[in-house]
């Protein structure tokens, strides 16, 4: 119903009804139907049901929408009224106009047995669900209400993002149990399946599986069929989108399985990471590269989104705020050079922990300036936010003071996908119950935030920081470039570049230190709360024009000559 063109605009009206005086739902019913496309009239709050009837008759809407709050015997009575006023006038059958009705839930039960409304809300479907209705999305658990692609989903819960929320428990069972228990709430959108560490590198290496690590860090997945009665179990419901952590070891085999399986909502698939880096895996950081480059291109030629949660794992190891944003402009350029066409951008906010909130927020800014910079040609980019992973409080009423905080500073961005963390996770592997817990607290914040937010994002303090940072990138990025060998076209997306900009400390952090494919030595402290590179000797904040000068020195001594600079990215 959002599109009308060539049309006059349908028209919605809505009212309090009887002695009702409530009408802060009604008017929030009208808010959403402009949202939708409508035209709207108010008729104010405690209407006699023949001043509404006569209304209907004089205005001839397209739909018209009841509120009554008061008590279901009060209720009965006043519906019964309004449905002969209507007849009277002979506004029945094909000459009635849609009718829906808000209450609470007592009371709509008892509008729900008149078989008057052709919807009944009593306020626990959300902002969404009354929003997909008057869109013309039927309010029946049925496949067909709800789209199964991101693009489609997205595009149909505008303005509200979508809830995506990790769930796997060690217990398969239980998980199986989980997964239904979430679709039945309907308060998550998207159903990110945690598998443990052995499914993650060892699915289709059975032998090499650790029975000791069954179950750590997640649900332990063994064939293709338990993928696939994971997803049967999600067949209810809202219908949530499912995906699944990406394995850590033959990618594309496993992207194929999860497409084959859960019909992957989108993949996730770091360039750098799930290497030797974090020990992840045993594969070295060039060959690595090459995989996640690969595996790129597979999700591009099968049409399936793609994130690549790539720089947050740098701030996980304190490496340098500039470091984090070059490499969420690198991970989005090797999507789109790969053949991606809807990228999701991760943005991970509270990370590394400490990060002050303005600085969080122009830190987030760079990185999407940069990253959108590539859209164009059928590229497109979703921005997905998300609380820090090492960022939520052992206390769990703390945490959910935290959840709350940081996921409207998210709202700052207008993200499409809101990534919840439940504010358990210090503690335990999030429950079924704890992710339906979490999900709808951040509904409640993104309902609040899209009344209107303070322009957080033109903050002085932010923009300028925001600006240091995208100077900062560029200048590491063609430090990145120059270190290519001569016949290189593409730099940024060669894989033995960006290997050897790790090694040579360019793209670098300090929780690196002893690690066999980088260097460890950047100093990093938290300066007027953001992640900035020190002088190891004085402690004071290094430029990264300073610092990546430094390094090239050496670079230059050890025998890689950079190539001449060829430009800046492209902004």
């Amino acid at each position: 119903m959002a599109s009308h063109a060539g049309l006059k605009q349908p028209l919605v009206m809505a009212g309090a009804i009887g002695e009702c005086v409530h009408v802060a739902g009604v008017t929030r019913f009208l808010r959403l139907a402009e949202v939708a496309g409508y035209r709207t009239l108010f008729l104010g709050p405690a209407v006699d049901p023949a001043d509404f009837a006569r209304a209907v008759a004089r205005e001839r809407p397209d739909l018209v929408g009841v509120s009554y709050r008061l008590t279901p015997e009060a209720a009965g009575r006043v519906l019964e009224s309004f449905a002969r006023e209507l007849e009277t006038r002979g506004l029945k059958g094909r000459r009635r106009p849609r009718l829906a009705f808000g209450g609470t839930p007592p009371v709509a039960r008892v509008a729900a047995r008149s078989r008057l409304f052709d919807a009944v809300f009593d306020g626990s479907e959300g902002d969404e669900a009354v929003l997909a209705w008057l869109r013309g999305r039927p309010l029946e658990s049925a496949p067909t209400a709800y789209p199964q692609t991101l693009v489609e989903r997205v595009r149909a819960q505008a303005p509200f993002p979508l809830i995506r929320h990790h769930y796997g428990r060690p217990s398969y069972e239980e998980t199986l149990q989980g997964v239904a228990a979430i679709a039945d709430s309907r308060a998550v959108d998207v159903i990110s399946l945690g598998v443990d560490q052995n499914t993650q590198e060892h699915f289709f290496h059975p032998e090499e599986r650790d029975p000791r690590q069954e179950g750590a860090g997640g649900v332990p997945v063994h064939t293709p069929e338990q993928f696939r009665a994971l997803y049967e179990a999600s067949r209810r419901g809202n219908f949530p989108l499912m995906r699944s952590y990406s394995g850590t070891r033959d990618i594309v085999r496993m992207a194929e399985v999860l497409r084959e399986t859960i019909h992957l909502a989108w993949g996730a698939v770091p360039l750098t990471w799930y290497s030797l880096l974090d020990g992840r895996s045993r594969r070295p950081l060039e060959e690595t590269i090459r995989e996640a480059q690969a595996a790129f291109a597979w999700h591009g030629a099968h049409g399936i989104p793609l994130e690549s949660n790539e720089a947050h794992h740098w701030s996980l190891r304190d490496a340098p705020d500039s470091v984090a944003v070059a490499m969420a402009f690198l991970a989005a350029y090797n999507a789109r050079a790969a053949g991606v066409r809807t990228y999701v951008a991760q943005f991970m906010f509270n990370t590394p922990a400490g990060t002050s909130f303005a600085m969080d927020l122009a830190k987030m800014l760079a990185k999407a300036e940069l990253i959108e910079s590539l859209e164009g040609d059928g590229f497109t980019v979703l921005r997905e936010t998300r609380a820090g992973l090492t960022s939520m409080p052992a206390d769990v009423d703390v945490a959910r003071g935290h959840l709350g905080a940081t996921t409207l500073l998210q709202m700052a961005l207008r993200p499409h996908i809101v990534h919840v963390v439940a504010p358990v996770e210090a503690d335990h592997a999030a429950t079924a119950q704890d992710v339906i817990e979490a999900a709808r607290l951040a509904r409640g914040v993104v309902r609040d935030a899209l009344e209107g937010l303070p322009a957080m994002a033109v903050d002085p303090n932010v923009q300028a920081r925001r600006e240091e940072l995208v100077q900062e990138a560029m200048i590491l990025l063609e430090a990145i470039r120059s270190l290519a060998e001569p016949g290189v076209t593409d730099p940024w997306a060669d894989a033995a570049t960006l290997a050897r900009a790790v090694r040579v400390g360019l793209i670098d952090a300090p929780q690196l230190r002893g690690n066999p494919e980088a260097r460890g030595e950047v100093v990093t402290r938290l300066v007027d709360g953001a992640c900035r590179a020190v002088d190891p000797e004085t402690g004071q904040p290094l430029s990264e024009s300073e610092r990546v000068r430094r390094l090239v020195d050496r670079a230059l001594r050890q025998g890689w000559a950079p190539r001449p600079a060829a430009g800046a990215p492209a902004r």
